[in-house]
């Protein structure tokens, strides 16, 4: 639909008052535009920032432009959404994948949490919080997507930065505390009376199997975890407690070197709530290895019998269990909807980013070739933030593959593992003279084939809900 010169995001358009507003494209850069229902009537501002052209009110998508959005249409802000059975992140580092995310929610009977980012992820793409926010409620504008998103500060660690979050309007934080999880020393200190009370000589039954603490187990946990835990409940109380901010509070314990025990994560959430937290998922380490950009690495049939009893933990306790690191785990995908029952939250991130780097290697091959030549470049870096057992070897060479053949290479796990680890220093890789390498050909690429993109998103997203057993809507 073209309207005095833009193309129109039909969806968008949305009445408000005596004017329209809506999403438009142009010269290829989106716009929100701001219009009288009426012709002849004066241009609406509505509380933009921007300027009157041919009779409306044009406003870029600026962070300024997306709070007036959220305050004129609650559609477009975050909400709360772990309560629900069902739900699903999907990071978006690249701030464009939220219409193609859409058409899969549209579809399927799930929560989304479409803005969803970590610190460390922010650091390696040089974006803001008000950054990742903003581009999912456009997204949500756009595409006219009114079912409700959720808005994830992920793996947070400092109070500073989920205080940072959640002054935006973030609805849901991970606290990950893994600062705060110790190697037990080798010399185990005694427990003191409080846990000998609590936790030895008992048997607690969690939905038919027993857990029995053992004094060496009961004073392992207490070293692994106590700070884990006093950190979360100085977290939970300066920003859940006091009632100043409202949204769901995740815990996570999983960035360890080892596998979480079910004795592990029963004393933790005991004590937890214990110290009056209330959380709505915890994000445990599972068995086997769940690498970037990958399928599950271990063996299934232990992941489905320890998925069950951590699942079984959270239902007795009364929350979900989240699972991290959940990009293209499709061989345990079944495992996790039987063992939970249904009931999870599941993280995704760097999928997205391959997909969209999969359509860099259809459309424009090379390009895909500078960046493949450049990511192999970079690679030993950026192992320094991931860790991976990517075997450069065994990723085909670029010259003995024919430019029709490299889209085949995201079927390549140490393909997959390159590119996915590398993004960071391909989007922020830059020229002596300061100008990028190839952040700008990639998003003007991108911009060109944004439908195709979402098509992408559409599809690879819908395989993994499809295998986590989601219902369509």
């Amino acid at each position: 639909m073209s309207y005095l010169g833009f193309e129109v995001y039909e969806k968008s358009i949305n009445p408000i008052g005596s004017s329209v507003v809506f999403m438009a494209k142009e010269k290829n850069e989106r716009v929100l535009i701001a219009a009288p229902a009426e012709s002849g009537k004066p241009a609406p501002i509505l509380g933009f920032t921007g300027e009157i052209h041919n009779g409306i009110f044009r406003a870029p998508l600026t962070h300024a432009n997306g709070e007036v959005l959220r305050k004129l249409f609650p559609f477009t802000k975050p909400v709360r959404g772990l309560t629900q059975a069902k739900s699903f992140g999907t990071g978006d580092r690249l701030g464009i994948a939220t219409p193609g995310h859409i058409q899969v929610f549209e579809r399927y009977d799930v929560f989304p949490v479409f803005a969803q980012q970590s610190i460390r992820e922010l650091n390696l793409t040089d974006r803001t919080y008000e950054d990742v926010l903003d581009a999912a409620t456009f997204g949500v504008f756009q595409e006219g997507f009114k079912s409700g998103f959720g808005a994830d500060g992920d793996h947070l660690k400092t109070i500073k930065d989920v205080e940072y979050a959640l002054s935006l309007g973030f609805s849901m934080i991970t606290l990950d505390c893994s600062d705060y999880i110790q190697p037990p020393p080798p010399d185990l200190p005694p427990l003191s009376a409080k846990y000998r009370e609590a936790y030895l000589g008992k048997t607690f039954d969690i939905e038919g199997t027993p857990l029995v603490f053992t004094e060496p187990e009961a004073q392992q946990c207490v070293a692994i975890y106590a700070g884990a835990i006093a950190f979360a409940a100085e977290v939970y109380n300066r920003f859940f407690g006091s009632r100043k901010y409202q949204g769901d509070f995740e815990i996570s314990i999983d960035e360890t070197s080892t596998p979480t025990t079910p004795l592990q994560h029963f004393f933790v959430a005991q004590e937890l709530l214990k110290a009056g937290v209330s959380f709505a998922t915890l994000a445990p380490r599972f068995c086997g290895e769940f690498q970037k950009g990958i399928d599950y690495k271990g063996d299934l049939d232990q992941f489905d019998q320890e998925v069950k009893i951590h699942a079984a933990i959270a239902r007795h306790f009364g929350y979900k269990l989240s699972i991290h690191s959940g990009s293209d785990k499709f061989s345990v995908f079944p495992s996790i909807g039987r063992g939970t029952q249904g009931v999870f939250h599941v993280k995704t991130a760097g999928t997205s980013w391959l997909e969209a780097m999969r359509i860099v290697a259809a459309a424009d091959p090379k390009l895909y070739r500078e960046i493949h030549s450049y990511a192999l470049r970079v690679f030993h870096i950026a192992t320094q933030y991931y860790q991976v057992t990517t075997d450069l070897k065994k990723i085909p060479p670029l010259d003995a593959l024919k430019d029709e053949n490299l889209p085949a290479l995201f079927e390549n796990n140490d393909a997959r593992q390159l590119l996915h680890i590398t993004y960071g220093l391909i989007l922020k890789g830059k020229h002596p003279d300061g100008s990028f390498i190839f952040k700008e050909r990639l998003y003007r690429l991108w911009r060109d084939r944004e439908a195709d993109y979402a098509e992408a998103l559409a599809r690879h997203i819908g395989k993994h809900l499809t295998f986590l057993g989601v219902a369509p809507r």
